[in-house]
């Protein structure tokens, strides 16, 4: 044994300093990876249990696990637990109502009685179960991990008129970002979900406090240019099939309307009434009064026929109406401008000279004529939808166009398709 402790340091002390450097870190080197393998080996695979909770909910189960002297590992707003005993964990905490859901819904109105409970309090405890259930709905996208809701209602006053509901959603995204299409969505869906809300009235905000989906931030494309551009890519159709491509080049440009306007007008024509209805009426009364006299003898006697003397007078009246209903003739014309409608537009169109190839095989360019650039000029004005009255103009220019030489290496045969040909 002595023997083999001496060969070695004389070994030892046979190396350069640098060798018995090297030996030695090799040697710490092994150990500490022997170490750290017995570690991992012994220590238990962590695994997650839950992630992306509120600081309450996740208080109450770090408590329950040291109650249950669980090894656990808090990294961020995450726990992690052994991957064995996970499940288990999160059932048994299940069954205890943990974590806790900070989003309460409709098990609110579950503590109300008919004693006691006023309307301001129901109102209360309802908006507060609506804006529960609506986060939970929210924080079932995978992408959203936290989710908060306020809605400002109207009440049950029925004395409240013209109150407008409105709403506001706090979002945490879950690692990613909020797209501007899920903020609309989940407009829509609080908007659905409260009866009179527009989705116009809802805010969504990110962790960030930055407001998702304003209509500052995503501004439609103009429509002037939307149509600018299909109307250039016509002309520059109908352009190229006469005089090659690369021959002309097109720029138009649209004038839109901004601004909304409705005009509403009502005109009525006196000349023009007509008669809905007649109603005629027709009235005759006579009457007759005969003379009253003395009672006398010669009145009494039969000769007279009881008659009593004196003079009768009668009367007849007669009285005919006509009563007729007119309409007047009316015209009723609502003219709506939304924005988008065309002002004006403005083309221009510039064509390369035609070239022309003289006896000796020369190439000269010359200008196109008038009879050429005339029936271009109305293949444009037909393809635009020209309108004089509007202000359109067209203006079309025959000139020489400077060719541009090719970017780049020409291609040329190579040595081995040459020696396959041959």
């Amino acid at each position: 044994m002595e023997a083999i402790v001496q060969q070695f340091l004389n070994i030892w002390a046979g190396l350069t300093f640098r060798r018995q450097l090297t030996i030695v870190a090799a040697t710490l080197a092994m150990f500490f990876g022997v170490l750290a393998m017995s570690k991992m080996v012994a220590s238990p695979t962590l695994t997650l249990l839950y992630a992306g909770l509120e600081s309450g909910a996740a208080g109450d189960v770090v408590r329950a696990l040291e109650q249950r002297g669980v090894v656990y590992e808090v990294r961020g707003g995450s726990i992690f637990v052994d991957a064995k005993a996970r499940d288990e964990l999160r059932l048994t905490l299940a069954s205890e109502g943990l974590p806790a859901n900070g989003n309460r819904g409709y098990e609110l109105l579950d503590n109300l009685t008919g004693f006691g409970t006023t309307s301001q309090m129901f109102d209360a405890a309802y908006w507060r179960a609506k804006e529960g259930e609506l986060a939970r709905t929210i924080v079932a996208n995978p992408q959203i991990s936290m989710a908060r809701v306020h809605i400002a209602g109207t009440g049950s006053n029925p004395f409240q008129r013209g109150v407008v509901p409105k709403a506001s959603v706090s979002l945490t995204p879950n690692g990613g970002e909020i797209s501007a299409a899920e903020a609309k969505a989940v407009r829509f869906l609080v908007a659905s979900a409260v009866a009179g809300l527009s989705p116009d009235d809802v805010a969504v905000i990110d962790a960030n406090g930055s407001l998702i989906g304003s209509s500052d931030d995503a501004m439609p494309t103009s429509q002037g240019d939307d149509k600018a551009e299909m109307f250039k890519e016509k002309v520059q159709r109908i352009l190229e099939a006469r005089v090659g491509l690369g021959n002309a080049i097109v720029e138009v440009s649209v004038d839109t309307e901004t601004e909304s306007e409705s005009v509403r007008e009502r005109r009525f024509d006196p000349e023009g009434r007509v008669a809905i209805s007649t109603d005629t009426e027709e009235r005759s009364n006579s009457s007759s009064d005969a003379g009253s006299g003395d009672v006398t003898v010669a009145s009494n006697l039969p000769s007279n026929n009881g008659q009593p003397g004196g003079d009768s007078s009668s009367s007849s009246n007669s009285e005919t109406r006509e009563r007729v209903n007119y309409e007047v003739s009316e015209t009723e014309r609502e003219i709506v401008r939304a924005p988008g409608a065309v002002k004006r537009i403005t083309v221009a169109v510039l064509i390369n000279d035609a070239i022309a190839t003289d006896e000796s095989g020369v190439e000269t360019s010359q200008p196109r004529d008038d009879t050429e650039l005339e029936a271009l000029r109305e293949l444009v004005s037909s393809a635009v939808g020209f309108d004089a009255e509007r202000g359109d103009i067209i203006t079309i220019k025959s000139m020489a166009l400077q060719s541009i030489p090719p970017m780049g290496t020409q291609a040329s045969t190579s040595i081995v398709d040459r020696s396959t040909w041959i």
